[in-house]
């Protein structure tokens, strides 16, 4: 993990600095409350750790097989 200091105003560029896949900028300091701000694009889902913790649940959730009750035998052509 990488740890860095940045002050209001101050960006982080993620990926080749050529071509960076976003920036974090820090919006505000205010307190012990920081603002961040995320310049992707739109297709770079981007969330807060327990809204990705939910989502990783949901979609283990949904790939999980049902248990089978039954099975149905296709119908023989005579």
């Amino acid at each position: 993990m990488l740890v860095i200091t940045r002050r209001e105003g101050e960006e982080v560029v993620i990926g080749d600095p050529k071509n960076p896949i976003g920036v974090v900028r820090i919006a505000s300091v205010k307190g012990e409350r920081v603002r961040v701000a995320f310049d992707f694009p739109r297709d770079v889902e981007i969330h807060r750790r327990e809204i990705a913790e939910q989502i990783v649940v949901e979609t283990d959730e949904m790939d999980t097989p049902s248990p089978v009750i039954g099975t149905i035998k296709p119908a023989v052509a005579q």
